[in-house]
């Protein structure tokens, strides 16, 4: 087991400030959860024909396990389909599950299914545009698969991007019930992610063709997994980790590997030892707010994804705990960097496994007492067991190893003493722009302050049209506006990496400033992303002409435009164009989620449209 060192005081203050903010949120949360406890289990509380209706395609021997026998049943929610390929493993992982739960004298029904798009397909496309709604939608569908009711502990079957949180959003509506979160891991390692990105630059540039670009990428992203970048689904599965909710070391294991089926069955045991008959353990009480702050730590010790700031301040939201990105800027200060994953580094996550991986991260984080060690898990080991490694043990059983006490792979990996940094991978930017985050990490140290003429756009194509003209060969700072969640859904930009990485390269200071999102990969390219407020919201992003000296400093965490204080207070804002409005309403769906680009909340705040 790994040592763990008492608590950082300043870990233990930005915990104790969340805990009396959320104070009477959270307790009005717990309350709800003790009230629902108090009912009798779902088969002996309904009426006669709601159980024969839920139990009707069952097989005889299983209705009478939960009716007669009371046995504990188990709630499967996927998000399985065959256009993500990190989900695509999940097809065949209900009847495993079905199986296990019968071989320890349970049942276990697929409650239903959520929607789970892949932002690899619909980025740059109009999709996009729903993809961060998508979140909440996934959340309302878990909560729809639930409320059937007749449950003792869930299983979620989901690993990228939005599909995590919004499961984990969904579960937390439900937070009388156990919850176990069932990975299925990353792709086989294919042509390097530093590879495939110099391919894109090449591409940018012209220097190849379309057929060279799709070679590459193809051999990139080649077979069933997640993709093998540091991005938000792989992040996902480290908080995930973190926070104690994945059967410990289940994250980064391959889909094909022996190891993954005695996981997946050892899931259904772990929620099964969670119902009533064992340690009861119903995730509304687990997912408190230490371990939220232990899922904050673990994201920037690893300079996980910025999509992470707004995620997870709605994942808290939906537990009662109000978290900012405050929050994660004074942690971020005290939580050194140990890993080196791209973009942040060269290895994928293939090779952060292989050198420690989760388990690495979470022992030296508690042994430098940066991480709570006194919560519940779903592991009976609590937040020890996720510093150790599964092995096979028996066939279809497991053991865990505690990891050798040095690092196999310095470059990858480093112990708390020695970090690659002493601050985290993320970073708050205040200013007279607003507030934004920026993904340090990242960022060469020579590119960390960038001091240059504002060049405005509207949308990513007109800057795209631009590059494509040769009018960016300068020193610019990219501001690109009415993309936050109000103005369209606040897509990820990640169509302007290679373009901007290409003028880096060649020399150029540039940077990139935007209400919009950036993928979890964000790059080299130093981006203030998720500006809040957002333009269209009357954001001070909206004041800012071409020509504006702007200067982007991670160092002391300032974004401002370096306009004279009268003539800025004065300057009016520009308004999004009708024709920009009505395109980002119609088409491809995108009607269906008016009422959420109406009602959503700041970035900040999550991107919340449930409230």
């Amino acid at each position: 087991m790994p040592d763990t060192a008492s608590l950082h005081p300043e870990v233990a203050r930005v915990t104790q400030r969340i805990r009396d903010r959320s104070a009477a949120l959270r307790t009005a949360y717990l309350a709800r959860i003790d009230a629902i406890l108090q009912r009798p289990r779902g088969p002996d509380r309904m009426g006669c024909a709601n159980i024969a209706h839920a139990f009707a395609a069952l097989p005889a021997p299983d209705k009478l396990r939960i009716v007669a026998e009371r046995a504990p049943h188990i709630g499967i929610v996927t998000a399985y389909n065959d256009m993500l390929s990190a989900h695509q493993p999940y097809e065949k992982f209900p009847a495993l599950l079905r199986d296990e739960a019968h071989r320890q004298g349970a049942t276990a029904q697929v409650a239903g299914g959520v929607p789970a798009m892949c932002d690899g397909v619909t980025q740059g496309m109009p999709g996009m545009e729903l993809s961060l709604f998508s979140r909440d939608t996934i959340a309302m569908g878990t909560a729809i698969a639930m409320t059937h009711d007749v449950f003792d502990a869930a299983l979620l079957l989901g690993v990228c991007d939005k599909i995590v949180p919004g499961l984990l959003i969904g579960a937390l509506h439900f937070g009388h019930l156990p919850c176990v979160f069932v990975p299925a891991g990353p792709m086989a390692s294919g042509l390097s992610n530093s590879a495939k990105s110099a391919v894109r630059e090449q591409y940018a540039q012209g220097h190849i063709g379309r057929a060279e670009l799709l070679q590459a990428e193809s051999a990139a992203y080649h077979g069933a997994g997640t993709c093998t970048f540091y991005g938000t689904a792989n992040s996902n599965q480290m908080l995930l980790e973190a926070m104690g909710l994945h059967v410990p070391g289940a994250a980064f294991i391959h889909p094909h590997a022996e190891l993954r089926e005695a996981l997946t069955r050892e899931a259904m045991r772990t929620v099964l030892g969670l119902t009533p008959r064992g340690r009861f353990t119903p995730i509304g009480r687990l997912v408190d707010e230490r371990v939220i702050v232990n899922a904050m730590v673990a994201l920037l010790a690893t300079g996980g994804s910025t999509n992470h700031l707004i995620h997870w301040v709605a994942v808290a939201r939906a537990a009662g705990i109000l978290i900012d990105w405050s929050d994660f800027s004074e942690l971020s200060h005290i939580t050194p960097l140990l890993a080196r994953i791209y973009p942040n580094g060269s290895a994928d996550v293939n090779q952060f496994q292989d050198a420690g991986g989760p388990g690495f991260v979470i022992r030296e984080l508690l042994g430098a007492g940066l991480m709570h060690a006194d919560v519940a898990t779903v592991a009976p080991g609590g937040l020890a067991a996720y510093g150790m490694v599964p092995q096979a043990a028996s066939p279809g059983l497991l053991r865990w190893e505690a990891l050798p006490a040095g690092t196999r792979d310095d470059a990858i990996v480093r112990l708390a003493s020695a970090p690659f940094s002493p601050h985290g991978g993320l970073a708050l930017l205040t200013g007279n722009l607003g507030r934004a985050v920026i993904k340090t990490s990242a960022v060469p140290a020579d590119c960390q302050v960038i001091e240059a003429p504002a060049l405005v756009f509207n949308d990513q194509e007109e800057l795209l049209a631009a590059f494509k003209a040769g009018e960016l060969e300068r020193d610019f700072v990219a501001v690109v506006r009415f993309q936050g969640p109000r103005a369209n859904g606040m897509p990820e930009l990640h169509r302007l990496t290679p373009p901007l990485g290409v003028l880096q390269g060649k020399g150029f200071k540039v940077a990139l400033v935007t209400d919009g999102r950036m993928s979890g990969a964000s790059g080299k390219v130093p981006a203030a992303i998720h500006l809040s407020p957002e333009a269209v919201a009357g954001g001070p992003l909206a004041r800012v002409r071409s020509g504006d000296l702007i200067r982007l400093d991670a160092l002391t965490g300032t974004l401002n435009a370096l306009v004279e204080p009268v003539m800025w207070a004065a300057r009016e804002e520009a308004l999004m164009g009708d024709a920009q409005r009505q395109d980002n309403a119609h088409g491809l769906g995108r009607e269906l989620f008016g009422g959420m680009r109406r009602h959503v909340l700041s970035a900040e705040e999550g991107a919340v449209t449930w409230l």
